[in-house]
């Protein structure tokens, strides 16, 4: 039994079910869970995928409060792999600039490991990665039809996450 789980519904694509690792990076995960209790990612976008690498999404038009970056690179230990499933946080080059956006991975990626923050894993529903990885993209790796993030709810939570820790 997973700590905290998660149901990602993906519109015309189906559902993933996906645990969470607060033990692992608490600050994260309760940044992650905040959002998904806001609904603010419900009816967002996959705005980037790159089939054979990850799908992206939960870029929003509001700004949002960054958070220190929990991987090893960063000062602190996390040795989650971004193997195939494992959704992690986008950030820019700023290894504390993670807000909302996060990948899951699509494939195996060995060098982001220790770079960015992996926290949970995709446990039921991979097969739905893969069929988000093959629509067709643009140049900047944008769907040419919006991937829509459909809903994103928390369906249990038996850990008491603390307050969200902001830069």
């Amino acid at each position: 039994m997973a700590d905290i789980l998660l149901k990602l519904r993906v519109k015309n694509f189906g559902e993933m079910k996906i645990e969470l690792y607060p033990e692992i990076v608490p600050n994260t995960v309760a940044n992650f869970v905040d959002y998904v209790e806001s609904k603010f990612f419900n009816g967002l976008i996959f705005h980037r995928i790159i089939k054979n690498f990850m799908i992206q999404g939960g870029g929003g038009v509001e700004k949002k409060r960054p958070i220190k970056g929990e991987f090893t690179a960063n000062g602190f230990k996390n040795e989650l792999k971004h193997t195939k499933g494992v959704i992690s946080m986008a950030r820019t080059s700023d290894p504390n600039s993670a807000t909302s956006q996060f990948f899951i991975m699509h494939k195996d990626a060995p060098h982001l490991d220790g770079q960015y923050a992996a926290f949970g894993k995709v446990i039921e529903g991979l097969e739905i990665i893969d069929k988000i990885a093959t629509v067709r993209t643009d140049y900047y790796d944008k769907p040419y039809e919006n991937v829509v993030i459909e809903s994103f709810e928390v369906i249990e939570k038996n850990v008491d996450l603390p307050k969200v820790q902001y830069v």
